[in-house]
């Protein structure tokens, strides 16, 4: 990922995460007025005057005390200025000049980045005079905006733009990265596996559940292959997700999971297979995304081949929704196992993307028809006329017939497996379409 990068910091609950939803027109970035919400670095495309750059929301500077992960936070903080390109620093108008802004601004200044000043909560000419005490940060110039509201934006935008790394040196790369979400139940190792493949502490670890609550974009880079992994809050039962922050943060998992093309559901081996797995497993095929099955903690079970074995069969019954799905066994503690996901998320990634020969295609439906004709319903049969691939990301096949309703499901499974196997999609998902037509020249309906 080769744009810009801009990093957004200050001090806690100067409204950076209001920011960088509005620079990045989204809302993935949680917004509340407890300070610290935001905890890793959050990754996000913003566009401005032509230019694409990377923007990055951090944690406040100095947490409260009694806030857990402070050091963390930190840490955070200091690696999200070291990749910077750019720093934009905020301060809170609203709340007036305090030492801990001042403090941030001797922090910025050692790191020797160049640096964009803005007062936040600011919405009008009069509220910018009484503001101008933030000049003494050591500022030449210093924009007063609204993030809520859009005051003084895109002046900010324009300088910001002004400042980043010429064009030549930060063009996009044209491959398209291949995005991978990260999912499960709270404390089953998501963050601790996105730091072992990228090799760097980029999200907050710890055995507390509920550390991550933002769904988190870190771009790797692995022999000259781009991905984007999307770290998730972990998901529970329903009944179990309290109101306010943790179900946003269910809720932005979810989305991660539609707008990526793999999800890496991760099972913990100590726990076993649970519904809530199978759950978020479901939700991934039902938004007809590729689908990894990743064990994790499975140093957990060492010496222990008893429970290895039991295992492994509860895994065999509990994935016949997905056979087809590869699964991983590995621990993101100790790195065994790791060095497995990405190869094998290429080989799905080339499954999710095949375009099937409409020739191939149609032969292989007559000889699977003809191998088991379709019963009859009512006193009536199942005619199939052609299949036509009309999409991938999965492979999706369109089978016209005169009546998608008289299809049984069984049917209509044994089907989508008698196409896999013939197609050779050994991995990845295949998404059929019934859609009646009265003929081979008649109008045709989706079903």
């Amino acid at each position: 990922m080769n744009s810009a990068i801009v990093a957004i910091v200050g001090r806690p609950n100067v409204g950076k995460s209001t920011l960088f939803n509005r620079l990045t027109k989204t809302r993935r970035a949680l917004v509340d007025d407890l300070p610290g919400v935001t905890r890793d670095r959050l990754y996000g495309r913003a566009r401005a005057e032509g230019r694409v750059f990377t923007l990055v929301d951090t944690g406040g500077f100095d947490p409260p005390s009694d806030q857990d992960f402070a050091d963390e936070v930190h840490t955070q903080i200091e690696l999200a200025l070291a990749e910077a390109d750019l720093v934009l620093c905020l301060a809170d108008g609203r709340a007036g000049l305090s030492p801990l802004d001042e403090e941030v601004a001797r922090k910025l200044r050692r790191t020797q980045k160049p640096v964009i000043w803005a007062v936040n909560k600011i919405d009008s000419y009069q509220q910018e005079e009484a503001a101008s005490e933030f000049y003494a940060l050591g500022a030449e110039r210093l924009h007063f905006i609204s993030a809520a509201h859009g005051y003084g934006v895109r002046d900010l935008l324009e300088d910001l733009v002004a400042l980043l790394p010429s064009a030549e040196d930060s063009e996009e790369d044209e491959t398209e990265a291949v995005r991978v979400a990260l999912v499960g139940r709270p404390n089953v190792g998501k963050s601790s596996l996105l730091n072992a493949l990228t090799g760097q502490p980029r999200v907050v670890v710890s055995d507390v559940p509920g550390t991550t609550r933002d769904a988190v974009d870190t771009p790797l880079s692995v022999g000259g292959k781009d991905y984007v992994l999307i770290d998730t809050a972990g998901i529970r039962r329903q009944g179990k997700v309290n109101r306010g922050l943790e179900k946003a943060g269910v809720f932005r998992s979810l989305r991660a999971v539609e707008r990526a093309h793999v999800a890496a559901v991760l099972i913990d081996a100590s726990e076993g297979v649970t519904d809530q797995d199978l759950k978020l497993a479901g939700y991934a095929l039902d938004s007809h995304r590729a689908l990894v099955m990743v064990v994790n903690k499975w140093d957990l079970l060492k010496g222990n081949s008893h429970r290895q074995e039991q295992l492994k069969k509860e895994l065999e019954v509990a994935r016949r929704f997905a056979p087809w799905s590869p699964l991983l066994f590995m621990s993101a503690k100790t790195g065994k196992g790791v060095d497995k996901l990405l190869p094998t998320v290429d080989k799905v990634w080339s499954e999710y993307n095949l375009r099937l020969a409409t020739g191939p295609l149609n032969q292989a439906l007559e000889e699977i028809t003809e191998h088991h004709t379709p019963p009859l319903v009512k006193g009536k049969r199942v005619k199939f006329y052609y299949a036509s691939q009309v999409a991938t990301r999965p492979p999706t096949v369109v089978l016209f017939v005169n009546d998608p309703k008289r299809v049984h499901f069984s049917y209509r499974r044994y089907l989508v497996n008698e196409l896999r196997r013939a197609l050779g999609l050994s991995i990845a998902p295949l998404r059929l379409i019934l859609r009646q037509r009265s003929g081979r020249r008649g109008k045709g309906s989706r079903s």
